[in-house]
Formats: structure tokens, C-alpha cells, sequence
């Protein structure tokens, strides 16, 4: 089959899961038991190359790297939660710098950071309604604060990925726009998720378009547009969301997202990291290999590889 991303091979880019697929981090209480090593024994079964670090994994980078290693995969990212809008700048930098030496241990180039801050998504409140608005002090507070921890994360060659998300003060198109504005690009990077940026209503593809040079990290997510609606609609909670299924996997045709275009413009752009794939479904509705599979053979016939 020809590919239709020619140009994003295995050279450019490597492709890896997220274990919200298996279990959820955010809400641990969506979890039908399925331990560690079933979960990264199926992402190698699955055809990745690697994945983000989930609450399961182990604490000693040394263990996780040899359980990583057995099974061919590597670290995509490990993730940090920030809160400079709440002044609590030295608390997040300290947290922020553990991460990069459990990083450096592991393996790996980038770090995943989004800031949580008066955040609605994990309260059961409605997602949509309760979003945080930041203040000019704020975004000035959130603005500074990431480049001084981008700075830590480039002293040591490694790269602060901004991740957007649901229910956070950085949720839209035009809160992006905001972020990158106030940011050095030299420090800090886009993670675009275009799971979360079609469910706070808004284009993936235009966003990627805008900010491709600043892109340096990819989360492939899908979304079932009826129930963005109803999450809208009826006012419901994020983790609500998830549990209707809001989310799914690049490939699924209950899906909402064309992801050609979105990849198509990362290669002519000249895109090298990591493609991620993450889907935050409940396991026990949506079964963790059928999906993983589901999402690798959707990305084989697009990138023909």
C-alpha cells in the first residue's frame, strides 16, 4: 500500500501508547485490574515502540528500564503537573526537576508538563462550565514559570512539551495561541493533543497549521463527536465524559478526527518526535489490545509502515 505520509518513516518518528488505554491515571477507580506487565507486554504485542509512564509503573527507573528494555520499548515521556497560577512555583520546579533525572535514568528526550492550577477536570463538576479563566497575573505567573523550568529541561538537553487539556486554563485554540505567545520558543514546545483540542470545539488541523515549528510532541486521540455533545449538552464531568466514551483511537471509525491532514502538515513541516497514541476508555467497555491494534494498523495504512 503507498503511504500517504510519505515522509514520516521510522526515521523521523517513533510511535507510542499511553497506558490510559489499560488503566486511568487521572481516575484510578476506572481500572479492571490489569497489572504493569500485562500492560506493556500488550504495547509491544500491539506493534509500539514505546509509551508515557503511568501510575503503575515502577518507581525505580532501573527496574522500569529493564522491564521496558525486555519488551523493545522505550519512554515517551513522563508527565508533570504545574501550578504557577496558584504561587506555587517552588514546589512545581522541585517536582519538575525529579523528573528530569528519573527522565535522564530512563531514557528519553522529552517531558510532558500542563498546568493545574485551578483546574476543573477532576473535581465532579460540569467540564465545560467550570473551566478556569486566567487573569493577566495568571498567565503572567504561568508564562514565567515555564520558561524557567523549560530552561532546567534544555540545560540538560531535554525538552518541556506544553500539553493542553480539558478543563484546565490552557484548553482552546486561542489559549494556545496565548501560551505560545507568552513563551520562548526556544524553551517551550507544544504538545498538540488533537483529542482534547477537537473536544474543546475547536480544529486540530488549524492549530498544527499555526504552530507546526512549535510542535516538538504529538498525542494521537480521537473523539466521538455525540458525546462531546452530550458532555456539552448535559453538562457533565470530565471523567463522566470518559466514561460515556468521549475518547477513542486514531482508526476508530466512530471516530470524529482526520488525522491525515493533521500529519501531513507535521511532515511538510519537518516533524521528528513521537506520535502517541492515548484514549482515555474505560477497559472494561473498550478492550485495551483490540484498540492498540485497532490504532497501529490504522497508522501503518497512513504512514505505510
Amino acid at each position: 500500500m503507498t503511504s500517504t505520509v510519505s515522509n514520516l518513516g521510522p526515521d523521523r518518528v517513533s510511535l507510542g501508547v499511553t497506558p490510559t488505554l489499560w488503566w486511568n491515571d487521572d481516575f484510578p477507580l476506572i481500572d479492571i485490574g490489569i497489572p504493569f506487565e500485562q500492560c506493556v507486554s500488550e504495547m509491544a504485542l500491539a506493534g509500539f515502540q514505546g509509551c508515557s509512564i503511568g501510575h503503575k509503573y515502577p518507581a525505580d527507573p532501573d527496574a522500569l528500564k529493564e522491564e521496558l528494555d525486555l519488551r523493545g520499548l522505550r519512554v515517551s515521556e513522563p508527565w508533570v503537573s504545574t501550578y504557577f497560577t496558584i504561587g506555587e512555583e517552588e514546589r512545581t520546579a522541585e517536582n519538575f526537576k525529579r523528573q528530569l533525572e528519573f527522565l535522564e535514568k530512563v531514557g528519553g528526550e522529552d517531558i510532558v508538563v500542563a498546568e493545574f492550577g485551578l483546574s476543573s477536570h477532576l473535581q465532579p463538576i460540569p467540564v465545560f462550565d467550570h473551566r478556569p479563566e486566567f487573569t493577566d497575573k495568571e498567565w503572567g505567573l504561568l508564562t514565567s514559570g515555564l520558561n524557567k523550568i523549560g530552561e532546567l529541561a534544555a540545560n540538560k538537553n531535554l525538552r518541556l512539551c506544553y500539553h493542553h487539556h480539558m478543563g484546565t486554563g490552557v484548553q482552546t485554540a486561542e489559549d494556545i495561541d496565548r501560551l505560545m505567545e507568552g513563551t520562548d520558543s526556544n524553551l517551550v514546545h507544544l504538545l498538540l493533543d488533537t483529542g482534547h483540542l477537537r473536544f474543546a470545539g475547536d480544529d486540530p488541523l488549524t492549530t498544527a497549521e499555526k504552530h507546526k515549528q512549535r510542535i516538538r510532541h504529538v498525542h494521537l486521540k480521537n473523539v466521538r463527536q455525540p458525546v462531546v455533545d452530550k458532555v456539552e449538552s448535559d453538562r457533565l464531568s470530565f471523567q463522566e465524559g470518559i466514561l460515556e466514551g468521549v475518547f477513542t483511537v486514531p482508526g476508530d471509525p466512530e471516530g470524529a478526527i482526520d488525522f491525515k491532514p493533521v500529519l501531513s502538515t507535521l511532515d511538510n513541516a519537518g516533524y521528528e518526535g513521537w506520535l502517541v497514541v492515548e484514549a482515555e476508555q474505560h477497559p472494561a467497555k473498550a478492550h485495551p489490545l483490540t484498540y492498540a491494534k485497532m490504532a497501529r494498523r490504522y497508522l501503518t495504512e497512513v504512514l505505510g509502515w
